[in-house]
């Protein structure tokens, strides 16, 4: 590929967690002027539709974890120098928030190493779209005093010792890309003696139009959901702050069989494929 001097810039960028009207001002304003975008899965497809410039050359490079066929990440990493190495200004664009839960350091120290300009512009994350949905505040008072933000992807992720830790706080827990392993999460919990008030929520499809919450006590889980799939993307949040949405909820439960976010393999047909020019 032939470069022009002149060095374009790389916006990384969160789309927020679905709703398209929870993209900030920014981040919409570059999807705008952009020459080329680079978009995950988790990003609604009326963003693309409304607020991306026409004239971008718009290529998908989704993962899915454990499923579906993933763009690697090193992929990835070559785009973004490629097309800004050609003059372009590049919005690789993710869902939700670009610090939780992202591979933005492999993307930050690919831009530094090849001295290619870059601004990072935040989006709502997951655990605050999903709590603001379901009427679930995170840190209530007299309820939690602290969230923690954690992953379970793998069942081996997590330390016995920090599951112990974990089931004796007062903090509000919320786990992302771990509805795969809700069950384990929740045995783990319950095995080291965490509090009978404590609730779990897995909230499939967080702020979107197919939004779903399942709630129930921690030690009933595995009779009421245990046996469930629960639709990607989905978070759980755990503690006593999810007793109050019950009270709060004002979204009411689509419990349908769509899914908001195209599968890759759906998403890659809609798409460019990601192949380095």
């Amino acid at each position: 590929m032939k470069h022009n001097f002149q060095k374009g810039k790389v916006i990384i960028a969160g789309a927020g967690p679905g709703d398209p009207e929870l993209l900030t001002v920014k981040a919409a304003r570059y999807l705008q002027k952009a020459d080329v975008v680079l978009t995950d899965r988790l990003v609604s497809d009326v963003i693309m539709e409304e607020y991306v410039n026409p004239q971008a050359e718009v290529l998908y490079v989704g993962k899915q974890c454990r499923r579906g066929a993933s763009t690697p990440q090193t992929t990835i990493n070559e785009l973004m120098v490629d097309y800004a190495l050609q003059g372009k200004l590049v919005v690789r664009l993710k869902g939700g928030d670009v610090s939780i839960f992202s591979n933005i350091l492999d993307e930050l120290q690919t831009l530094v190493k090849h001295n290619i300009p870059y601004e990072v512009v935040p989006g709502i994350t997951a655990a605050s779209g999903a709590a603001a949905y379901s009427g679930i505040p995170l840190t209530a008072r007299n309820y939690a005093t602290a969230v923690r933000f954690l992953t379970c992807y793998k069942t081996e992720v997590i330390s016995d010792a920090y599951w112990q830790e974990l089931a004796a706080t007062s903090d509000t827990l919320v786990f992302y890309m771990s509805a795969e392993t809700a069950d384990h999460v929740v045995a783990k919990l319950t095995a080291n003696g965490i509090a009978e008030d404590k609730w779990i929520a897995v909230v499939e499809q967080a702020t979107t139009p197919l939004q779903t919450i399942y709630t129930s006590n921690l030690y009933e889980f595995a009779a009421k959901q245990g046996s469930k799939v629960f639709k990607s993307p989905s978070l759980l949040i755990i503690g006593k702050v999810v007793q109050l949405h019950q009270q709060f909820y004002w979204l009411q439960n689509k419990e349908t069989t769509q899914e908001y976010f195209a599968p890759v393999e759906d998403k890659a047909a809609t798409y460019p494929k990601a192949e380095r020019a």
